[in-house]
């Protein structure tokens, strides 16, 4: 038997809409190739990039110990 407060909460109100509906919404298309993620400028140098590449993999690292 379990007390009113040990009851999961509900989740809220507000209408579920699915992921489709909402890309339909906003007018977001699948990507047809990965040329369509590319961001030129991204990173001012080559220096840059490699300072981000080496904070991700030392972020991805610790969490896996």
């Amino acid at each position: 038997m379990s007390s009113s407060a040990e009851r999961m909460p509900e989740w809220p109100t507000a209408e579920h809409v699915p992921a489709a509906e909402l890309a339909r919404r906003q007018g977001v298309q699948p990507v047809a190739s990965v040329d369509d993620l590319a961001r030129p400028g991204l990173f001012e140098s080559d220096d840059e990039l490699d300072e981000f590449l080496a904070d991700l993999y030392a972020s991805r690292r610790a969490s896996v110990a």
